[in-house]
């Protein structure tokens, strides 16, 4: 499978296109995600979804939720929940950040872009106004 590649040297996985034109994206962060084995191999295959996908913040720790990532054929019983929230590594600053804004002005944590750089999964994030 062709991948494309940017700019930068990021491998985009998944994009969301949807998020552009129902959200005005007014700041954006790169983070990291934590992923079990099969997920990342999930990945590099082209298995990802982001068009539900939302980002929350609870107990200080931000997540993304909605995330699909279709199981990997060749792992037969050690398959992931396709649908599990998966945690975001966000400085606590950044979560600090963007925890007032979610709750007191009606704004959302909206997954941009699935990509990965240098072999990381990476997840950029933007801060939308529906």
């Amino acid at each position: 499978m062709a991948r494309k590649t940017d700019t930068s040297g990021r491998k985009i996985l998944a994009k969301n296109k949807r998020a552009f034109h129902e959200y005005e994206i007014l700041e954006r962060w790169e983070a990291g995600i934590v992923l079990v084995g099969k997920e990342v191999k999930a990945l590099r295959h082209g298995r990802c979804n982001l068009g539900d996908a939302y980002g929350e913040i609870r107990d200080g720790e931000a997540w993304v939720c909605k995330m699909h990532i279709g199981p990997y054929e060749q792992a037969h019983r050690e398959n992931h929940e396709p649908f599990r929230r998966r945690k975001l590594l966000l400085h606590r600053r950044e979560i600090r950040r963007i925890r007032p804004r979610i709750e007191e002005k009606g704004l959302t944590l909206v997954p941009l872009s699935l990509y990965c750089l240098h072999g990381v999964g990476k997840l950029e994030v933007g801060l939308g106004r529906g």
